[in-house]
């Protein structure tokens, strides 16, 4: 299905992707092919936001099931979101994309505080923004934290770089013969527990009227190919 031109998205790329070949961590090589393939996006006249998750170093839910303080370990998650972070813009700069990171954890020695105004304005003077940390708050995840940032940023749709090349009915990990949903309605998304994004996250974008598209990045070129159209995608939106 052919996507609407957009002006401005939000890229949400889940920490595990950053794992590229290895086991666990980032995979330098693999972070350098990803940071090529949002510079050819930016290269069309996009502006980009990023949001990147933690789950390659440190997931707070997983801390939580072995017995660590959630608060705690969620806030050690959001600690690796800035991690990553510095690890993409470390890419984007050796390609000569300006790129600024903006934590919602100040840590004025490491990036920038979030200022909504200060990343409207970076993304106005051409350069990529990834916010970091999240919400800034435990409980809440990486997603909830890239759709309130697609939000407030009025970006015109927050696409979903993940594992899987969209959105299925039961885990194509475990079911082959679960189906890929082409489009799909926020309300089906949520009454039918499908695991896109956290509800919070999917609520959020089906108030603002954020398209979701969940896509497979581990595909080299099809972030190109899905915003062109031409990519296997699902888009989660309102009902036609």
């Amino acid at each position: 299905m052919p996507l609407p031109q957009f002006k401005r998205i939000l890229l949400k790329l889940s920490g595990e992707v950053l794992m590229g070949r290895q086991q666990f961590g980032l995979d330098p090589e693999f972070v350098t092919e990803l940071a090529a393939e949002i510079k050819a996006t930016k290269d069309t006249g996009l502006e980009i936001c990023l949001v990147i998750g933690g789950g390659n170093i440190f997931r707070g839910v997983a801390g939580a099931a072995k017995g660590l303080d959630r608060t705690t370990g969620d806030y050690m998650g959001m600690l690796a979101t800035v991690m990553n972070a510095l690890a993409m813009q470390n890419a984007l700069e050796r390609l000569g994309v300006e790129t600024r990171v903006q934590s919602a954890i100040p840590m004025a020695s490491v990036c920038e505080p979030y200022i909504r105004r200060r990343a409207e304005r970076h993304l106005q003077k051409g350069r990529i923004v990834i916010f970091a940390a999240g919400t800034g708050n435990p409980f809440f995840t990486t997603d909830t934290g890239a759709a309130l940032r697609a939000a407030e940023m009025g970006c015109h749709a927050l696409l979903k770089g993940t594992s899987v090349d969209g959105v299925y009915d039961s885990d194509p990990k475990k079911n082959p013969q679960a189906n890929r949903f082409d489009t799909i309605s926020y309300d089906k998304v949520l009454s039918d527990n499908l695991k896109v994004m956290d509800a919070a996250a999917v609520a959020l974008c089906r108030e603002n009227h954020i398209p979701i598209v969940v896509f497979s990045i581990r595909e080299k070129g099809n972030l190109a190919r899905v915003l062109a159209g031409e990519g296997v995608q699902t888009i989660v939106q309102e009902e036609v």
